[in-house]
């Protein structure tokens, strides 16, 4: 029985590409078993998949003063043993880690268990996680071509980030009836991020009745966004969040508005759809979305907007550009050596166990 264990975890674009994995790593033969937190939004995510979960204690490393910085080294140190003792227990072939701070123990202590390690950076930069568990791990996969200067040479492998097959698998005339849309009109997609946008969404509301003259928008706002004068417009639907039906409004869809995380926007290019980004800024984040839209821009799979730039009718002009250009941007995601991320990450798997 061949044996892996994945580990990353503190938000959920450092589960998710994991997720993404797990079909295919059954179809393989795996046996897989998870290392997370002991209560981080992974164990959750994991648990409810029927995989086996080990909850270790996890500390986080920060470049600025706090008074845990005195205590979390040693959560650490905790981690990396509670760790240790799993894997001689497990025994795994292969460790696969998609960072933040719970994987940085496990990644060590694999290297101390002489298990090889695959670490996969979404973002262009890698985040201080990955930065100290890159010296101990066999391969590095990453997102973007930029990304390959920041690795060393040996180790950097650039597949894309895995994404959710069922993403895939949307039906349009589904997505129609959900928002009561018709289908002779095109639909914009527009998405803030797991917590919404205030900014984004105020600017697509002050220009609602311009786009629908042109499109029929769906509109994922957030948790408590919902603008209650807006309901029962005709041609707008909104909602806070989505889960099972996310993969057919992604049908739906003909183009999308979106925040510039790593994981939503290899959504977007797996599923061929143009996108205008609108990257969190510097005062908001360390600035990683700014670069990971600018590299996908360059590519030609996207518009973006900085935020700072962001006005209602810069918006309304840059979306209407961007339908009226869709095709190009289909033409180069599907051109992309961004794609197939799955099989070539679990490729690698096989490879160094």
């Amino acid at each position: 029985m061949k044996r892996i264990i994945l580990t990353g975890g503190g938000t959920a674009g450092h589960v998710t590409p994991n997720i993404a994995l797990i079909p295919r790593l059954k179809e393989l033969g795996y046996e897989i078993q998870y290392i997370g937190s002991y209560t981080g939004i992974e164990k959750t995510l994991i648990e409810e998949m029927g995989i086996a979960y080990h909850g270790i204690s996890s500390g986080k490393l920060r470049r600025y003063f706090d008074l845990k910085n005195f205590t979390d080294p040693f959560r650490v140190i905790k981690g990396y043993r509670e760790a240790r003792k799993i894997l001689k227990t497990v025994k795994p072939d292969v460790v696969f880690s998609k960072g933040g701070f719970v994987a940085v123990p496990v990644v060590l202590a694999a290297k101390h268990c002489h298990i090889p390690v695959i670490i996969h950076e979404s973002d262009m930069t890698p985040g201080l996680a990955n930065k100290l568990a890159i010296p101990f791990a066999t391969k590095v996969c990453c997102n973007f071509p930029e990304t390959l200067a920041c690795l060393p040479q040996e180790k950097a492998v650039l597949t894309g980030s895995p994404i959710r097959q069922e993403l895939k698998n949307g039906s349009r005339s589904a997505g129609l009836r959900l928002c009561g849309f018709t289908a002779d009109k095109p639909v914009l997609m527009v998405i803030g991020g797991s917590l919404g946008s205030a900014n984004i969404n105020h600017a697509i509301r002050e220009i609602l009745p311009e786009l629908l003259q042109t499109f029929q928008v769906v509109h994922l706002c957030g948790k408590e966004k919902l603008d209650p004068a807006l309901e029962h417009t005709p041609g707008y639907v909104q909602f806070e969040y989505v889960e099972q039906e996310l993969a057919d409004l992604f049908a739906l869809a003909d183009i999308v508005v979106s925040r510039a995380g790593a994981n939503a926007i290899c959504e977007l290019l797996e599923l061929r759809k143009p996108a205008l980004l609108i990257p969190l800024g510097t005062s908001a984040s360390r600035g990683d979305q700014i670069l990971n839209a600018e590299s996908f821009r360059k590519q030609g799979f996207c518009e973006v907007l900085p935020e700072e730039n962001l006005t209602g009718r810069l918006l309304l002009e840059t979306i209407r550009g961007l339908y009226q250009s869709r095709l190009a941007y289909i033409r180069a995601m599907e051109t992309s050596d961004l794609n197939n991320a799955i099989e070539q990450i679990t490729g690698l798997i096989e490879s160094v166990r």
